[in-house]
């Protein structure tokens, strides 16, 4: 029999009540924050994407980008990542796999993404993050995935420094603020692949900007940890039996969030002006900080979750129907993307009296018609189109329809 990956022998095989909603629902909401972080960064060619002098709306807008969205994304899918591992390795472990036979799964379903990684930053988009999922799936499995209890608390730990890491820094960059002078912005990146002006042009960019934008986003194998270490005790699937850790976790990781990225949001907006080394360490502090909203914002869908008295209802089930398919909504924003936004497409933001406003209501309407290709895919019983062409790399050809 089995040992499943908390070290004690199950009583049976995985609860199908057990597959919990939260994990979904937090997937497709998190859909939304990805899509306003990224088309502002395609639309102004910049990493994280900023409009150079936003005026009226686009200035509130601006502030609630960097409050919410940029950076904030990402360490939820990291942690949604690693949680994720662990719910395939538990339920191949109750369907009698080996310990061997999961290992050799995750590992060629880690291979698998960094592959699709590859093609979707070279065709599509630079920022990629398949890529580093699939390197982190490789290590985790290989260095933590049969860790026991006692191991995996270092992880906590390493939160707890990386707390006071966050704590020294905020308060370096107050003083800053409050002392410095100047009207130095945001040291924001340009991103050539997104300036470019054929797709011929973008494409030779990005093959060289996707293996240094995969090495800066490779640490978050600490926030995936996290979420190992959080599917390990169900946090998400018995949100009712953790609902105090769930409480704390989202007031505190969602405060952090936002208390790190306040500087940042002030001076992008336009309304706090500071000296260039402040400006610099306030953007640092914003993306410090923003792993906090990784465990924050799962923890808040957790809660909503478990107060979710009609999971049936078409906006739960929408939203469900897209989180289980978060790959494909994931890609088809960067199909968008490429045909809305750019210079040598249909460059919709370009030209308008308030980008940041015009780019934003693109983002939504494009999640949007996600959310409704999704419900339709459910309806009929199917999965996304990306999810079945990984399922068939990892599994194989004759691989059964496995959630």
């Amino acid at each position: 029999m089995p040992v499943d990956l908390t070290g004690r022998t199950p009583t049976g095989p995985v609860r199908r009540a057990e597959r919990a909603l939260a994990p979904d629902l937090t997937r497709g909401a998190m859909l939304l924050i990805i899509a306003l972080a990224n088309s502002a960064g395609v639309a102004f060619a910049g990493e994280p994407g900023l409009e150079g002098a936003p005026h009226g709306v686009d200035r509130g807008l601006t502030f609630l980008l960097f409050e919410l969205a940029h950076a904030r994304g990402y360490p939820v899918f990291a942690f949604m990542f690693g949680y994720g591992i662990v719910q395939l390795a538990r339920r191949q472990d109750a369907s009698g796999s080996s310990p061997r036979q999961v290992r050799g799964l995750l590992l060629r379903r880690g291979f698998w993404l960094t592959v699709l990684g590859f093609a979707h930053a070279t065709l599509l988009y630079y920022g990629d993050f398949l890529g580093a999922y699939g390197i982190v799936c490789v290590a985790v499995t290989l260095a933590l995935l049969r860790r026991g209890d006692g191991f995996h608390r270092i992880v906590l730990v390493v939160w707890m420094l990386s707390l006071v890491e966050v704590l020294v820094v905020g308060g370096m960059v107050v003083h800053g603020i409050v002392t410095g002078s100047g009207g130095a912005p945001l040291p924001v990146g340009h991103v050539d692949s997104l300036a470019a002006s054929s797709y011929a042009d973008s494409l030779t960019d990005r093959l060289t900007e996707w293996p240094a934008h995969t090495l800066t986003t490779l640490p978050f194998v600490l926030i995936a940890w996290l979420g190992m270490w959080a599917a390990r005790r169900r946090i998400l699937e018995r949100p009712d039996q953790h609902r105090t850790l769930l409480v704390r976790s989202s007031v505190l990781g969602i405060g952090i969030a936002i208390a790190g990225g306040l500087p940042a949001a002030l001076i992008a907006s336009g309304w706090v002006h500071t000296d260039g080394p402040t400006a610099r360490m306030a953007l640092l502090l914003h993306g410090g900080s923003g792993m906090f909203a990784g465990p924050g914002y799962a923890a808040a869908f957790g809660l909503v979750a478990a107060r979710v008295t009609r999971p049936g209802t078409v906006a739960v089930r929408a939203l469900a129907a897209l989180g289980r398919r978060s790959l494909s909504g994931y890609l088809f924003q960067s199909v968008a993307w490429l045909v809305l936004l750019l210079p040598f497409t249909l460059d919709l933001a370009g030209g308008h009296a308030h980008p940041t406003a015009a780019v934003l209501v693109i983002a939504v309407a494009v999640w949007f018609i996600t959310v409704l290709i999704a419900l339709r895919l459910d309806d009929r019983g199917r999965p996304g189109p990306a999810e079945t062409v990984l399922r068939r790399l990892t599994y194989g050809p004759r691989a059964r329809r496995r959630s």
